[in-house]
């Protein structure tokens, strides 16, 4: 479909999509929200593309959140639609990895956007925060429960009441993030982490994203259960065969995803 908001591309095994409103911080609106989630769709049934990357065009924001004049105008019931909810749950529990390239603002729902991907890395310029409380209502698209898993319950909490905006460092010391890198290396360091990925077996990767998702959302004997049948389907593949075989004639293994 031609998107409006985003560019979408794909370029050796990566999808890539980048929030393309500069202008405007990259602000989130319903339209956006729309895109994103029919781009993530779009990646998740095709083949040729292992790890999905998301991150925000101009160098000042990933995402600074909702658009506030859009905000202002929608009634009570549109927040029952929950675009972005559903967008970003595509996102969480696509089969395939998903990384956050951060570079500047990611506020609101852009740092909920952040949070349901798998692994975040951000550039030292790069701020976040919920300051939702700012205008009177609460993070709407999974900041109060995405942000508890990463950081705890009471650092969560502190964030959410008082909207506080914090750095990369910050965000890197108390799990927000995975790693702080200079602007210019942003890409490349995505892309790097995409590749370690895609070296290693597709089911398996899968597998285990399934496990860790179900497991941060269950009770410790369901996300075990579950383990033990992602494990079963995984023993039974053929890449579970060139995988050993790979390691035991000491070379590389040529995972195939079946």
């Amino acid at each position: 479909m031609p998107y409006q908001n985003l560019l979408v591309t794909r370029e050796d095994g990566l999808g890539v999509i980048t929030l393309n409103r500069p202008e405007v911080r990259n602000a989130l609106d319903p339209q956006t929200w729309a895109e994103i989630r029919e781009a993530v769709r779009e990646f998740k049934f095709d083949d040729g593309v292992k790890v999905v990357i998301i991150t925000g065009a101009g160098g000042k924001a990933f995402a600074s959140g909702a658009d506030i004049r859009s905000l202002r105008e929608r009634k009570t019931l549109d927040v029952l639609k929950s675009e972005a909810n559903d967008t970003l749950n595509e996102i969480e529990y696509l089969n395939k990895p998903v990384i956050a390239a951060i570079d500047g603002f990611a506020l609101g729902g852009g740092c909920e956007l952040a949070m349901a991907c798998d692994i975040r890395i951000a550039t030292n310029r790069s701020k976040f925060g919920q300051p939702e409380v700012n205008l009177g209502i609460i993070p709407g698209a999974g900041g109060t429960q995405r942000l508890q898993r990463l950081v705890g319950l009471g650092k969560a909490k502190e964030l959410i009441f008082t909207g506080d905006i914090i750095d990369a460092h910050e965000a890197e010391r108390i799990g927000l993030i995975n790693k702080v890198v200079e602007p210019e290396q942003l890409m490349a360091a995505a892309k790097e982490m995409a590749d370690k990925i895609m070296a290693k077996g597709p089911v398996a990767v899968t597998a285990a994203k399934a496990a860790i998702n179900v497991g941060a959302s269950t009770d410790l004997f369901t996300g075990l259960l579950f383990e033990r049948y992602a494990q079963t389907v995984a023993f039974g593949t053929g890449d579970r065969i060139e995988g050993t075989s790979a390691f035991l004639e000491k070379r590389k293994p040529e995972f195939k995803g079946e």
